[in-house]
């Protein structure tokens, strides 16, 4: 289901003020309720030591789609943060990554997102699961 406009613009305002967007220049693609969808282009300044995306970057990106899926369910001002993630790499990533995130169960304190990663030719690259704490007030 996709977010009414003023909670849309609200989330897509906090999303573009944290700094890692800028810096790795993240693209958020589609949003909806309990989904995210970003991009990151491929620079190889970014590459390992097998001429391909790093993975680390990849993780990062897995950790930030899987953050803001959460926010679509939990609002633009909720507080959380990461408390466990794996990833399982399946294929080398040469071109611009995208990752689409999906809020597996929004807890009352712990919410675990799904997120897979694709490259621009939509081959699965990588696997996540991403685990966030609900810092209630």
């Amino acid at each position: 289901m996709a977010l009414s406009a003023d909670p849309e613009a609200a989330l897509l305002k906090r999303i573009y003020a944290i700094p890692i967007m800028e810096t790795l220049q993240i693209k958020v693609l589609s949003i909806a309720e309990g989904f995210c969808e970003t991009r990151l282009p491929r620079k190889l300044d970014y590459d390992g030591v097998f001429e391909s995306f790093h993975g680390g970057l990849l993780m990062t990106l897995a950790d930030t789609t899987a953050c803001y899926a959460i926010l679509t369910q939990a609002g633009a001002d909720a507080k959380l943060t990461t408390t466990d993630m794996n990833i399982r790499f399946l294929a080398p990533c040469l071109t611009d990554a995208i990752a689409r995130a999906r809020v597996i169960k929004l807890g009352r304190t712990l919410c675990p997102v799904a997120v897979d990663i694709f490259d621009t030719d939509e081959n699965r690259v990588a696997v996540a699961q991403v685990s966030y704490f609900l810092m209630n007030d």
